[in-house]
């Protein structure tokens, strides 16, 4: 029985006659060129490769720099960030969170204290969504109790709910922990640092951060259709 001819030769000697022989700039037998997609590129065989899919492109990456009770921060993760994360596949988008804003912080006797634009309450409850992504890890899981929080009546009263209904693996008072200790206090300064480090420097909150910038531009851009913004970016 004569032996078997691989298929991607078989279509090649069909459907292209002569291209057996790499084509310039292709340094692979035409037995490689559906391999790896980068090959597949390099040899323009990309048609003749359908078991090959494209290389995923990276993701968007948007970082919210905001305050838990700030009113236009509620809006905006609420209404432009939290729908567009449902709307998009997770290989699009890649979110980070960093709730500090206008807040300011000082180390008395070793002890970092902070001071929130609007009050100690706002303090609370930026502490909670802190501490509560890091008990939480996983973003998919603490994500849906933030929009929770931020879209209720009380950032700071309703974490055992907003837990019992979007992830009651977590455990409440893991969180409570760090809020009250000195995990959430260290925390809270990195936040500081994080914002403190901001190129250029927030003015204002939220402030949105797209692939590592911030233009103005970006921002409008973000606050009127994030989910339009993050479609024309990812590639």
């Amino acid at each position: 029985m004569a032996p078997a001819v691989p298929l991607v030769l078989t279509l090649l000697v069909l459907l292209a006659p002569g291209l057996g022989v790499a084509l310039p700039g292709c340094d692979y037998p035409a037995h490689l060129w559906c391999s790896s997609w980068e090959i597949a590129v390099a040899c323009q065989a990309e048609s003749l490769c359908a078991n090959l899919s494209s290389p995923a492109a990276p993701p968007v990456e948007v970082t919210l720099f905001y305050e838990s009770l700030c009113p236009a921060c509620r809006w905006f993760l609420v209404q432009q960030l939290f729908t567009t994360w449902l709307l998009l596949p997770a290989e699009a988008l890649s979110i980070a969170l960093v709730p500090y804003g206008n807040a300011e912080e000082r180390n008395v006797s070793g002890k970092w204290q902070f001071q929130c634009q609007h009050g100690p309450e706002e303090c609370l409850g930026n502490m909670i969504e802190t501490c509560l992504m890091h008990e939480a890890k996983n973003f998919s899981s603490y994500f849906p109790v933030i929009f929770c929080l931020e879209s209720g009546s009380s950032v700071t009263k309703n974490l055992e709910a907003c837990l019992q209904v979007y992830a009651p693996q977590l455990d409440g008072g893991r969180i409570a922990a760090c809020v009250e200790g000195d995990t959430g206090a260290a925390l809270m300064h990195h936040n500081a640092q994080l914002t403190q480090a901001l190129d250029p420097p927030h003015q204002y909150v939220p402030w949105v951060v797209i692939n590592g910038k911030h233009t103005e531009e970006l921002q409008e851009q973000a606050q009127t259709s994030l989910l339009g913004l993050i479609c024309r970016l990812y590639q």
